[in-house]
């Protein structure tokens, strides 16, 4: 910018800024809008090659409408009573009154009693594509259900969990987004003590939120993206939280060089030429690996990958563009009422939590001490990390799925008490019309097993000939256990082998319970393949930006202990806080993928800027101006980063309660201990070799000796 004439200089942030207030205006409302082409069909996210998905394509052709079923459960008002033939009359009439009723189609089910006589069972179908008016006709057949006398009416089954995730998911376009940037906004106000940088801040993730949203939106629309609640309030919060931390690390480049420069032209564009280069490279750390997730089998872990990616990049382009258009036309007003003067060179103190001083004190610890000093955290951290292989991630039970008590979950136990576990979600078993009996006597004796039945043209379990479409058959298996416990899933696998041993049948099993297995084993596959692609990539890029081999691999090592004592201590809050037994299938996968990518953005940052003052001071001085200087910038954006995340806690869903707190806890314990004492320790100690082969491997590290500090 200093180089070119007034005129252009001063024409060129105009230019910019009208460009992105139009696009502003232009896009800003698709940030509320993705939940129109956002789908929470779990079935849409399964394993493409998985046998459970297969079997959902072939059982749909023994399926004359496609429906969603609601699962009405009466009990005794009194605990224990049990339930007689007035009852049972009542509740079949009260199911018939629903066919017809707006919403239901097909055959209700007669209500049916539990062997212990204390309950009934009922089953409408509903339509699936009733979208927002699932909860009125739900409430209609809550209504329907309540009129019979001495009973307690609830309604379970997978109508119910997706009425119950559709409120929980309600608020992610206005809820979150509106407490991620009040956080936001409060953090920025008490850090940097200044009324227009954090709304200027504010604003540009605002508008690069609402041009990603925009190009997410067409994607999904065309169906080149699936987008479901949870990626679409991970979308939210990364590039809310993206563009402030990039836009921190501009602004504090910004404020040392006005110290530096008069001119507010020549110091953008010495902090443009300092800063860009880190922020481009921490940016393609958290977009590739983003983009690895496209190597998963699993539908939204795939989809997460491009969608974040575009968050990404929406928000370094934000960061490189909008921002210092506005800076470089407020220039040191930017600032008020804390502007930046020529006396405060050295001074951290608007530049970041703390003060120069208490990182200048901090760098000496280091300085002084550096084996002492990684040698304790090193111990620290490998305590914490013992803790990780206690951390189950073989997914969430059904009763834990949502964080507070949902109408659902509680129903889904009342019919669990009564009935066997896998009632209303049974083991869907496809199979060779030739091979009906023999495939039905194998899944029978299966242990695990409540009862086999296939299914008939007149939809009554064991009542007529087997329905026949194209050659195959369909047998629905009760399980005794929880359909989503570990022992429904141990059944899937005995009954998975039972039926594939009998010749001729071709037989596939699939269902709620194999589903979830399926999940859960291919995730763990996505495990093995996706975190070593992640670590390369990473390597790839610090290899390049810092011009050496060594200093990368000991920055990955750091940042992946980091997630492994993270992972630990989550196992510890999970299991005795917040009363988890165990973590979505994809959330260790995704926690690594943050917490590796956003922990090595704020290494990028401080080890960019230890390498620039190292090539002037040499090693030794370079690691303790770089920690000086970046402390109280890298330290602002660690806690923003991790206010941001703590936000997908407003959702009252276990998945997102689990992200937010693993990627909060770690970016901070990132932040505070491992960027702030464990890598300067070992760089200091390590000395100048830490830098081989590259040139600062040859540098004296008493460069700079006689400015002993920094």
């Amino acid at each position: 910018m200093s180089t070119a004439p007034r005129s252009v200089r001063r024409l060129i942030p105009v230019l910019l800024l009208v460009v992105w207030l139009a696009l502003g205006g232009a896009f800003g409302s698709y940030a509320g809008k993705l939940g129109e082409v956002a789908t929470n069909d779990q079935a849409a996210f399964l394993p493409q090659s998985a046998e459970s998905t297969r079997v959902i394509e072939e059982q749909k052709a023994f399926v004359r409408q496609e429906s969603v079923p609601a699962i009405v459960v009466w009990t005794a008002r009194q605990d224990g009573g049990k339930l007689g033939a007035e009852q049972r009359q009542a509740a079949t009439a009260a199911l018939a009154s629903l066919e017809g009723e707006p919403g239901v189609t097909g055959r209700v089910s007669p209500a049916l009693p539990s062997k212990d006589g204390q309950a009934l069972e009922g089953v409408v179908q509903l339509r699936p594509d009733l979208g927002e008016a699932l909860p009125d006709t739900l409430a209609a057949v809550r209504a329907a259900a309540d009129g019979v006398p001495g009973t307690t009416a609830q309604v379970a089954g997978p109508a119910a969990s997706q009425a119950d995730l559709s409120d929980a998911f309600s608020g992610i376009d206005g809820l979150l987004v509106g407490v991620a940037l009040v956080t936001v906004l409060v953090i920025l106000l008490l850090v940097y003590r200044s009324v227009l940088l954090p709304l200027i801040i504010i604003i540009g993730a605002v508008f690069a939120l609402g041009v990603a949203c925009a190009i997410v939106y067409v994607l999904a629309e065309h169906d080149v993206v699936r987008v479901d609640g949870q990626v679409q309030g991970i979308l939210s919060i990364l590039v809310i939280g993206a563009a402030t931390d990039y836009a921190l690390l501009l602004t504090a480049r910004f404020r040392e060089e006005l110290v530096r420069h008069p001119d507010r032209w020549t110091a953008m564009g010495a902090a443009l030429r300092e800063s860009a280069g880190p922020i481009v490279a921490s940016a393609a750390t958290v977009a590739l690996g983003l983009l690895a997730l496209l190597l998963s089998d699993l539908t939204n872990n795939r989809a997460l990958g491009p969608v974040g990616a575009i968050g990404i990049v929406c928000s370094v382009l934000s960061a490189l563009t909008f921002l210092p258009a506005v800076l470089v036309l407020l220039g040191r007003t930017a600032y008020w009422p804390a502007r930046p003067k020529p006396e405060e060179a050295g001074s951290g103190s608007a530049s970041g939590l703390g003060s120069a001083g208490v990182w200048s004190r901090i760098a000496a610890v280091v300085d002084r001490a550096p084996r002492k000093v990684w040698a304790v955290t090193l111990v620290v951290l490998v305590a914490c990390a013992a803790f990780a292989p206690t951390l189950s991630s073989k997914g969430v039970p059904l009763e834990e799925i949502f964080v507070n008590d949902a109408p659902s979950v509680a129903a889904q136990k009342t019919l669990s008490k009564h009935f066997p576990g896998g009632s209303g979600t049974p083991a869907v078993v496809i199979a060779d019309a030739t091979r009906t009996g023999q495939v039905t006597e194998a899944v029978r004796r299966t242990p695990g097993v409540a009862d086999a039945f296939p299914v008939t043209a007149s939809g009554r379990p064991g009542q007529g000939e087997p329905l026949v479409v194209d050659g195959r058959v369909r047998i629905d298996a009760t399980l005794a256990d929880a359909s989503d416990s570990d022992a429904a899933k141990k059944t899937v696998t005995r009954l998975r082998e039972a039926v594939h041993a009998v010749p001729g049948a071709q037989a596939l099993v699939g269902g709620y319970t194999a589903q979830q297995y399926d999940t859960q084993t291919t995730a763990e596959h996505d495990r093995n393949i996706i975190v070593p692609v992640v670590l390369v990539i990473i390597l790839v890029i610090l290899v390049g930006l810092l011009r050496s081999l060594l200093m990368p691999v000991l920055l990955v090592a750091t940042v992946a202990l980091n997630f492994l004592a993270t992972l630990g201590i989550s196992s510890l809050v999970f299991q005795h806080v917040f009363g988890f037994s165990g973590t979505d299938s994809s959330v260790p996968l995704y926690g690594f993928v943050f917490l590796v990518a956003l922990g090595v953005d704020y290494n990028i940052f401080l080890m960019s800027r230890v390498r620039e003052e190292s090539l002037i001071h040499g090693p030794r001085q370079g690691v303790l101006r770089g920690l000086t200087t970046t402390g109280g910038v890298i330290t602002s954006a660690g806690v923003v980063l991790a206010a941001t995340f703590a936000a997908l806690g407003v959702i009252p869903l276990a998945f997102l309660v689990q992200i937010a707190f693993i990627v909060a806890f770690g970016v901070l314990l990132d932040t505070l201990v491992v960027r702030s004492l464990l890598v300067p320790a070992l760089v200091r100690d390590i000395g100048r070799t830490a830098w081989w082969p590259g040139v600062l491997s040859r540098t004296p590290d008493e460069a700079g000796k006689a400015d002993s500090t920094p």
